[in-house]
């Protein structure tokens, strides 16, 4: 069983978090946009109807009470962390954010990708970060790690991304993880076609975070590939649009 809370449009992570902390994780459900970006589409460079993004932003952030302090990162699949709040303006390019001020949210956007939550037991740090398999090989994980004060004291949840019967990769990907980790190996299952295995992002993450320390780590029991009817899926359907997933700090 899923170990987290629904309604249509939101998914609330079910983990001991702090009082003080808010996560939310929107599905494809409750918004405006239609086929093949129906229709809680967050994602404004995938081609949709930007009149119909900027709406389903608004119902989302309306619906989670969310702050105005929302800043879409600019993702590219590396492993920069910006720290928010920032001066500088205009797009950013991170795959995750960090913060330990008030009322400041962290947030990254998927579609098959990892999406991760992070906050101390003293609800004074969060953190987001958007996981792809190129990202979580290079150290995204770590590099969002790094911010906090003490790996000991973090909690982790692990949203909606594809699972592990539906992540296809090739004999490349395998083997660059493994040079991280030998361990990865228990990640990855061969296919019969030569060179292909099914990678399992959920272990492969929870390996990197158990690694550096964590141990508090909950959620990891999705998969957007094959839940048409909740999650966007871009290996699923390609033009497709995205969820959002996002924590921030209240008093």
């Amino acid at each position: 069983m899923e170990n987290s809370q629904y309604s249509d449009s939101i998914i609330i992570p079910d983990w001991p978090a702090p009082n003080n902390v808010r996560a939310f994780s929107s599905t494809r459900l409750g918004g405006k946009s239609t086929v093949p970006y129906d229709s809680l589409n967050l994602g404004g460079h995938v081609g949709d109807d930007p009149e119909s993004v900027h709406s389903n932003r608004q119902r989302f952030m309306k619906q989670t009470s969310m702050p105005e302090t929302l800043r879409w990162l600019q993702q590219v699949h590396g492993t920069s962390v910006v720290e928010w709040p920032s001066a500088q303006q205009g797009d950013i390019e991170a795959d995750a954010a960090y913060s330990r001020v008030t009322h400041q949210v962290c947030a990254v956007m998927t579609a098959d990708c990892l999406p991760i939550l992070f906050c101390n037991a003293k609800g004074t740090e969060v953190a987001a970060c958007h996981a792809g398999w190129r990202g979580l090989c290079a150290g995204v994980i770590e590099a969002t790690l790094a911010k906090f004060s003490l790996l000991d004291d973090v909690l982790v949840w692990l949203g909606p991304a594809i699972g592990p019967q539906k992540f296809e990769v090739g004999a490349e990907v395998r083997s660059a993880f493994m040079t991280h980790d030998p361990q990865a190996k228990h990640a990855f299952v061969p296919l019969e076609t030569a060179d292909k295995w099914l990678a399992n992002l959920y272990l492969l993450a929870r390996q990197r975070l158990v690694k550096q320390g964590v141990k508090q780590i909950y959620g990891g029991d999705f998969c957007t590939y094959t839940d048409t009817q909740r999650f966007f899926s871009y290996r699923r359907d390609k033009d497709t649009g995205r969820m959002a997933t996002s924590i921030w700090l209240v008093e």
